[in-house]
């Protein structure tokens, strides 16, 4: 009786601790922080990104992406990591490439771990919330304005998809 009960309290704090929304800071590319909590209130889709991949290419339908939901709120953060062994060696080298080949603007962290007991505290998060971890570079995890996981997609899924948009159109209608 002790251990259901004491399983029905730790349910309980787990789906109260999901309610308050996944959180996590990240160091900037650009120097500072980004914080997923300050974009509380907007949808951000998150995506581990690596700079040799041949997925790559999927930046350009990440920015496209930005563009076209920004002025309504959604925030595309790209997460490069080099769990896979195809990022470059500094986030200098991450900004230069991505600003010469894919004119971002979308908010970056520094390189960053993205699986594993290395996992930045964000996917560790994800990870225990969802039990969704990156198996490959380009996987997408879309967050909803309360920071609640709606949805993660793999590496195969292009930014675009109609699987993506919808789930963006609803949290911004």
């Amino acid at each position: 009786m002790l251990r259901i009960f004491a399983a029905i309290v730790l349910a309980l704090v787990a789906q109260a601790g999901l309610a308050k929304g996944l959180t996590g800071t990240f160091p900037s590319i650009d120097g500072g922080t980004l914080s997923v909590e300050e974009w509380r209130g907007q949808p951000v889709l998150v995506v581990n990104t690596a700079s040799q991949c041949g997925f790559t290419y999927q930046y350009d339908g990440l920015q496209a992406l930005y563009d076209r939901y920004r002025d309504q709120g959604l925030v595309v953060l790209a997460v490069p990591s080099d769990d896979f062994n195809q990022e470059l060696s500094s986030a200098e080298e991450v900004k230069e490439f991505c600003e010469i080949n894919f004119n971002l603007d979308l908010p970056m962290t520094d390189i960053t771990h993205v699986r594993g007991a290395k996992a930045h505290p964000f996917y560790k998060a994800v990870r225990e919330t969802t039990g969704f971890e990156p198996k490959w570079n380009f996987n997408k995890v879309l967050l909803n304005p309360d920071g609640e996981v709606v949805s993660a997609w793999g590496s195969a899924v292009k930014p675009q998809a109609p699987a993506i948009t919808r789930e963006i159109e609803k949290l911004l209608n």
